[in-house]
Formats: structure tokens, C-alpha cells, sequence
């Protein structure tokens, strides 16, 4: 697990991830989670819903912070603390969303990162929120 130290991370770095949101990614979501609301899953009901069609979980396009998170900025060995949420648009099928970070606060002390979360949609934003990751002391080489 070698992702970024600490000390490599810097106020305005930033990293992006984008994903098509597809039919497979909204029925293997709602399995994982067991979020089997109709607005998601069943073309009829959604059709009278406040969106008018099916749209992706909200925590589905949550998701893709965490990813980027652990994959990116600051990478593998990073500890997700929090995450607050706001949704402000829904996702629909065949969408791509672009998960984004950017490092607002660090706390060398304690070992932790604040980050702006944010995914956009055909730029729109969908959800705003903030991510606090803590970044763990890096392992010892092994004695040789």
C-alpha cells in the first residue's frame, strides 16, 4: 500500500476519476447495498417519480469519492474519517460523472487531510460534500 505520505500532499492539489454510470453498475449497486427503491430499479414506477426516469442511487455517485480517494489523492493506505454528503442532482443511466478532490486543510498532527469532494454530471453538479482521510505513519523498510 504505497500511496502518498503526508508530507507529499499540498493545499490545491487536486485529482480527478471519471465513470459512465451504467445499467450493470445500478443492479450490481443495489445488490451490494440493498437499496431495491423502485426510482432506481423499475422503469414504470420511476417514470411517475419526481425524476420522470430512473436514476443512479445517490450513494452509488458517492462511491466514486471513495475510489478516488483510495486509488489517487491520497491513494492506497489512506483511512476515510468522514464524509458529509450533499446531493444536489440526480444521475441518470449512461451519464459520466467526474468524482474531483481537492486538498483544503492539513493537520500534521494529528495526520489527516480535509478535502473538497464534488462529482458533476454534463456539468452539473450532483453532489458537493467534504472528506476527512487520515494518512497512516509509512511501514518501516524490512531489516536486511
Amino acid at each position: 500500500m504505497d500511496g502518498m505520505r503526508f508530507e507529499d500532499l499540498s493545499l490545491g492539489q487536486s485529482a480527478r476519476f471519471a465513470k459512465t454510470i451504467t445499467e450493470a453498475d445500478i443492479l450490481l449497486f443495489s445488490a451490494v447495498s440493498g437499496d431495491n427503491n423502485p426510482v432506481h430499479l423499475d422503469a414504470e414506477a420511476a417514470a411517475a417519480s419526481f425524476f420522470g426516469e430512473r436514476v443512479a442511487h445517490g450513494m452509488l455517485t458517492a462511491s466514486l469519492i471513495s475510489g478516488l480517494l483510495g486509488t489517487k489523492l491520497p491513494g492506497p493506505g489512506a483511512v476515510y474519517v468522514s464524509q458529509s454528503l450533499r446531493f444536489r442532482a440526480p444521475v441518470r443511466i449512461g451519464q459520466t460523472v467526474a468524482a474531483e478532490a481537492e486538498v483544503i486543510a492539513l493537520d500534521a498532527e494529528r495526520r489527516r487531510a480535509t478535502l473538497r469532494t464534488t462529482c458533476s454530471a454534463a456539468g452539473v453538479l450532483v453532489l458537493e460534500g467534504e472528506a476527512v482521510v487520515m494518512i497512516p505513519t509509512p511501514s518501516a523498510p524490512p531489516a536486511g
